[in-house]
């Protein structure tokens, strides 16, 4: 797509009015086209003079084809619900690691085990 923009000196009137005239510069439906300001649409009984200052730009953009939305908001949730509540496991102490787990298997086979001789049972 080419995107192009066009600069029309307009010195007063109305909203609707400078629709008009833009549709016919255009050839667009009048339906399908529409105006900002500030990121605000502006009315068609908007005089231009009283509600926008000297020198301003006017945005003028087309209306958007809708289409659908990817997923339905009927579905949210949908496999949440469907996975059956399993109870909550009991409190086991959790397994020790890294220096603490090291320390206590050199306590319980050099300090504190008196030496053996055969297999460890």
């Amino acid at each position: 797509k080419q995107w192009y923009q066009r600069r029309v000196a307009i010195t007063a009137g109305t909203v609707e009015e400078i629709k008009e005239r833009i549709c016919n510069i255009e050839q667009v439906a009048y339906e399908d086209l529409c105006f900002h300001y500030a990121g605000v649409p502006l009315e068609d009984d908007v005089m231009l003079n009283d509600a926008l200052p000297n020198l301003a730009t006017i945005v003028a953009s087309g209306k958007l084809l809708g289409g659908k939305v990817h997923g339905s908001l009927a579905r949210a949730g949908k496999v949440k619900g469907q996975t059956p509540k399993v109870a909550a496991m009991e409190d086991k102490k959790k397994k020790r690691t890294g220096r603490c787990k090291r320390r206590i298997q050199y306590n319980r086979r050099f300090s504190t085990a008196v030496s053996q001789f055969g297999r460890k049972k």
